[in-house]
């Protein structure tokens, strides 16, 4: 198939499993799971699920490796350390930025799409 016409027809799949959760594949191996939001005659757009770890947002927020108290983010005494993160008790997991994150990718490299089960 010549790239033009898989990317036509990677265009229609797009299309119509618009605000899917779906699995590509693109043309160097690399797969990647989301939901379309949003697709035109170059790109897919994808939010993808946001898993940034704990590590890797301490990393970004204090990039002097403090944590989040003092004491290298032990708190003080008995007490947990306070900072950036929510209060504890029955709230949604706290997801700094976000809980998706938008991707997007152009049509040419796609070569398969998968749609996936919600669970």
């Amino acid at each position: 198939m010549k790239p033009q016409q898989r990317s036509h027809h990677m265009f229609d799949m797009c299309k119509n499993h618009m605000h899917h959760y779906v699995l590509l594949e693109t043309t160097d191996g690399t797969t990647v799971d989301g939901i379309i939001t949003d697709v035109d005659e170059m790109n897919v757009y994808l939010a993808i699920p946001n898993m940034e770890s704990d590590m890797a947002y301490e990393q970004r927020f204090s990039p002097y490796g403090y944590g989040g108290g003092y004491g290298g983010g032990y708190g003080y005494g008995s007490y947990p350390p306070y900072g950036p993160r929510p209060p504890y008790g029955p709230y949604q997991p706290y997801y700094p930025g976000g809980r998706f994150r938008r991707l997007v990718l152009p049509l040419t490299a796609l070569t398969a799409l998968s749609v996936l089960p919600w669970f």
